[in-house]
C-alpha cells in the first residue's frame, strides 16, 4: 500500500496536465516554474533578503559563486521552510498573452485558480493568500 504523500504526488502529477490545458482553453501561453525545490533552497529561501545577504557574506570568501548565487536569488524568493514543492505537491505557472507578454496580476489567474480548485477540496490556489501563480494540494495542513 501506498504512503498518503505519494498517492498525493501521483493525483498531484496528474493534475498538473489538467491545469496546463485549462491555461492553454483560457488562450494563455505557459511556462513551468519551480515544482520541485530542494531543501537547501528551501531553507535559503526561507532566509529572505538580508538573511541571504548575511550568509553571502559569510561564505564570500570560500565560495564565491555560491555567495553570488544566494545574494543574487530574487527578493520575491522567499518562503518557508516547509514548502510543499519539497513534497513535489506543489507548481508555479507563469502566464503569457498571446503577444508573449508574461502576465503578473491576479486577474489572468483567477480562473485558473477557481479551475484547479474544483478539482477537489484539498486542491490550492495561491492566489488566495498572495502567491498568485501557486497551484498545489494541501498536505498536512500545508498550502
Amino acid at each position: 500500500m501506498s504512503s498518503e504523500l505519494l498517492q498525493k504526488q501521483w493525483r498531484f502529477a496528474r493534475s498538473v496536465g489538467v491545469l496546463l490545458d485549462q491555461a492553454h482553453r483560457l488562450g494563455y501561453l505557459v511556462t513551468l516554474g519551480e515544482c520541485y525545490r530542494s531543501d537547501e533552497q528551501a531553507e535559503i529561501n526561507a532566509l529572505g533578503p538580508n538573511g541571504r545577504a548575511a550568509v553571502a557574506g559569510m561564505i564570500e570568501r570560500a565560495f564565491p559563486l555560491l555567495a553570488r548565487k544566494i545574494r543574487n536569488n530574487p527578493a520575491t524568493a522567499n518562503g518557508i521552510r516547509a514548502s510543499l514543492h519539497t513534497e513535489r505537491l506543489a507548481l508555479d505557472l507563469q502566464l503569457f498573452d498571446q503577444a508573449g507578454n508574461w502576465l503578473q496580476d491576479v486577474g489572468p489567474y483567477h480562473r485558473l485558480g477557481e479551475s484547479w480548485e474544483a478539482l477537489g477540496p484539498d486542491y490550492v490556489w495561491g492566489g488566495r493568500f498572495g502567491d498568485t501563480p501557486h497551484f498545489s494540494i494541501e498536505y498536512q495542513g500545508r498550502k
